[in-house]
């Protein structure tokens, strides 16, 4: 078998086997270092037995196994006899897994255990992004607008937190599902923006990422059904995930909302959106986020044609959202819907303001350099344009704004390549 064929078989088994390989091995060993690191090395064995062997039948097993015997090999070599012994213990088990209670999932289980409410939020998403998501950790830094080596420090004190606070790896028990919630869904939330317009200079969608998100949301909602920001967000990602096939051309191009082929987009998902956020209408339960969000995502689908948006309804839904999310995001978003509104003058003033928080956030960059460009300050839009491509790492996106910046003239791009 050659190195390519090789090379593409663990890149499809890494991206369908990394997150329940590390899951089951931190499940059963209890530490996040030694799993992450017997999957690491049971990817280099592949690399080093498949091409002489061939790819197995079941990689996931074959990788499961692998990791495992890494694993204990580690655990024999610890000083500790008591190690030695589970070590031994572990490699002659073969008997059932005690009862996993209310969630069965290995990777969900992971999930909670890397959420545990002693880590700060942003060590939660982070950690579990790198674990689960199997997203690199420049990856992930990109994704928080943070440099890399303060992600990889970030990551690194959360695996040693974890460790030394003793948390065990267990079943999350009922009440800890609903205590650990919030930083559940945001870590679902990101895996899901990092698949349908990553910020890496692959693919411009990973699908693997985005079906992931998908189906643990699923997950999540089967477990919780009465909670309000669990059905929210399914429901955002399915009407976002709607749109996936109109939202990068055939050249490899970001296709704005505005522009989307409408009739490329999946039906039967925005049939299932919308009925769940009329599922939460109807409940009377004041909104969270994730349910604002995916109402304005059903505001948007709901339209024929990008001119017959209501966009007097989508800022109606973005000043409830700043009641309870106001954040520099949600501004920066409520602007764009006010520039459709009220025209891009009076949004522009708004956005002039998020200059500080949102320096070194491309989509910005990019909306102030389109304000700028519809209201005649071609100079100023060059430059916004520029800092705009300085930040994007996905290429669809750069191409896009490429694309728009050569529209205005005036000179190469500075900084930008070609």
């Amino acid at each position: 078998m050659t190195t390519s064929a090789v090379e593409d078989a663990l890149a499809r088994a890494h991206r369908d086997e990394w997150a329940r390989v590390v899951a089951g091995l931190a499940r059963r060993f209890g530490d996040l270092d030694v799993a992450e690191d017997a999957a690491a090395e049971a990817y280099v064995t592949a690399l080093e037995h498949w091409p002489r062997d061939g790819v197995p039948p079941n990689p996931g097993a074959w990788l499961t196994t692998t990791a495992t015997r890494k694993a204990i090999d580690r655990l024999r070599r610890e000083s500790r006899r008591a190690d030695k012994h589970l070590a031994a213990h572990m490699l002659r088990d073969h008997s059932a897994h005690d009862p996993v209670g209310p969630v069965e999932d290995d990777r969900l289980r992971l999930i909670f255990v890397c959420c545990h409410p002693t880590l700060a939020v942003e060590s939660r998403i982070a950690l579990t992004l790198r674990l689960v998501g199997g997203l690199t950790v420049g990856e992930i830094a990109r994704a928080f607008l943070v440099p890399e080596t303060t992600m990889a420090q970030r990551i690194t004190r959360a695996k040693a937190k974890i460790r030394a606070s003793g948390i065990p790896f267990r079943v999350p028990s009922t009440a800890d599902l609903h205590e650990r919630l919030a930083g559940v869904l945001a870590v679902v939330y990101l895996i899901y923006n990092e698949g349908y317009l990553g910020s890496g200079d692959g693919d411009p969608v990973r699908t693997e990422l985005t079906d992931e998100a998908v189906r643990l949301s699923r997950l999540l909602r089967a477990h919780l059904p009465d909670e309000g920001e669990v059905t929210g967000l399914l429901a955002l990602m399915l009407l976002t995930d709607a749109r996936r096939a109109a939202r990068v051309s055939a050249t490899g191009e970001l296709v704005t909302l505005d522009e989307q082929d409408r009739g490329a987009w999946n039906r039967a998902l925005i049939a299932e959106g919308h009925g769940l956020v009329r599922e939460r209408i109807a409940s009377g339960s004041p909104p969270g986020r994730y349910q604002l969000l995916a109402s304005i995502n059903a505001v948007h689908t709901s339209a024929a044609s990008a001119r017959d948006t209501d966009w007097a309804q989508i800022v109606a839904l973005y000043d409830r959202m700043m009641q309870v999310d106001a954040s520099p995001i949600t501004r920066l978003n409520r602007a764009v819907a006010i520039a459709e509104l009220d025209g891009p003058d009076v949004s522009l003033a708004d956005i002039e303001r998020l200059g500080h928080a949102l320096d070194r956030y491309h989509a910005f960059h990019a909306t102030r350099a389109d304000l700028l460009r519809r209201i005649g300050r071609s100079d100023e839009s060059r430059a916004a344009y520029d800092r705009a491509l300085e930040l994007a790492g996905n290429p669809a996106e750069r191409a896009y704004l490429s694309r728009r910046r050569g529209q205005l003239g005036g000179g190469p791009l500075s900084g930008t390549g070609s």
